[in-house]
């Protein structure tokens, strides 16, 4: 039996419907990215990595989902641009349906360098890293 949590997190991520997007997301969630040192707070934050995401991500497939209570473990495939990356997402969620926890691991390095090189670019394009002087 699918957890409904699991099948919300399914349509949504995979119709990119970046506006159910941010509901899941407690908006004191805590989001560990494969591509920055150090957590990300705050729910808008983690949206705004994870609408970066469903733009550079291409071939996205969940292969495998672990749920114990209120955690996932969530196995993906995907591409960025030529790199073929796995990964898994390895989410927390709260009694009241939303994600408190969500942390990112990513597979192989010239993926992951590609993925943090994009990423990076973007998080300054944002205004939300500051740009060497």
């Amino acid at each position: 039996m699918n957890d409904p949590r699991l099948e919300k997190w399914h349509n949504t991520f995979l119709t990119k419907d970046t506006d159910a997007l941010a509901e899941l997301l407690h908006p004191d969630m805590v989001f560990h990215s494969p591509t920055f040192w150090g957590a990300k707070e705050g729910g808008h934050v983690a949206h705004f990595i994870l609408c970066q995401v469903l733009e550079i991500f291409q071939d996205f497939t969940y292969h495998r989902e672990w749920v114990d209570g209120n955690h996932f473990a969530l196995e993906f495939s995907c591409k960025v641009e030529d790199k073929n990356i796995r990964g898994i997402d390895l989410i927390e969620w709260n009694d009241e349906g939303q994600i408190v926890h969500f942390e990112v691991m990513v597979r192989p390095l010239n993926g992951l360098a590609r993925l943090a090189e994009i990423m990076t670019q973007r998080f300054k394009d944002a205004g939300l890293l500051k740009q060497p002087t």
